[in-house]
C-alpha cells in the first residue's frame, strides 16, 4: 500500500482470534497418589516411573529417551545434575537431579537393556507411553487426560513450586535463626 501496489488493505477485514487452551498437570495430591499407587502390571509401573522422572526433571519425551550416563555430572553444589541439550531447541539445560528422579534412575540401573544400550531409562515409543498413561489415569481415578507432555507441565507448576517454596522456607528459617542469635 505504501508503494501504491495495492488499492486497498487485504487484511482490513481480518480478525485475529485466540483459542484458550487448557494444559493438564497433576496437583500435589495427584502426584503423591500416582507415586504410591500399586500398579498391577510391570509395564505400567515402568511407564509411571518414566513419567515421574519427567515430572521431576521437566524433560520432554525425546530428551528423556536420549539421556545417557554421560549426561549426569556433579554440579558446583556437589550434587548430581543433568547436563544436556534440548532435542527440540538445541539449548543447553542444567537440571538438578532431585531425589525422586535419582531413585528412579537407580531402580533401572541394573537392567540389561539399560546397560547394553548405555541409556538411563527403558525405551518406549511416545505413542505407547501415552496409551499406557491413559490406563494409569483410569486406575488412579484421575478426571483428566494424562499424556507424557503433562509431566512437563506438572514439573513447571506442582514440582517446581513445591521445591522453590521448600527452598525458600529453609532459607528463611536459617536467616531467622541467624538474626535471632
Amino acid at each position: 500500500m505504501a508503494n501504491d501496489w495495492l488499492d486497498k488493505d487485504p487484511f482490513k477485514s481480518y480478525k485475529i482470534t485466540t483459542k484458550e487452551t487448557h494444559r493438564n498437570f497433576l496437583l500435589n495430591d495427584e502426584l503423591e497418589l500416582l507415586m504410591n499407587k500399586n500398579l498391577p502390571v510391570q509395564r505400567l509401573d515402568q511407564v509411571r516411573d518414566i513419567f515421574l522422572f519427567s515430572c521431576y526433571t521437566g524433560l520432554s519425551y525425546s530428551d528423556v529417551m536420549m539421556l545417557t550416563q554421560k549426561d549426569i555430572s556433579i554440579g558446583i553444589d556437589g550434587e548430581q545434575w543433568i547436563f544436556t541439550k534440548r532435542t527440540k531447541t538445541n539449548t543447553v539445560s542444567r537440571i538438578p537431579l532431585l531425589p525422586v528422579a535419582r531413585s528412579i534412575l537407580e531402580k533401572y540401573s541394573d537392567q540389561p537393556q539399560i546397560k547394553s544400550l548405555a541409556i538411563l531409562l527403558p525405551k518406549l515409543s511416545n505413542q505407547r507411553l501415552n496409551s499406557y498413561l491413559k490406563e494409569i489415569s483410569n486406575i488412579c481415578g484421575f478426571n483428566k487426560e494424562l499424556t507424557f507432555h503433562c509431566a512437563r507441565h506438572t514439573f513447571a507448576t506442582t514440582v517446581y513450586i513445591n521445591q522453590w517454596c521448600s527452598y525458600r522456607n529453609s532459607r528463611e528459617n536459617v536467616t531467622h535463626k541467624v538474626l535471632t542469635m
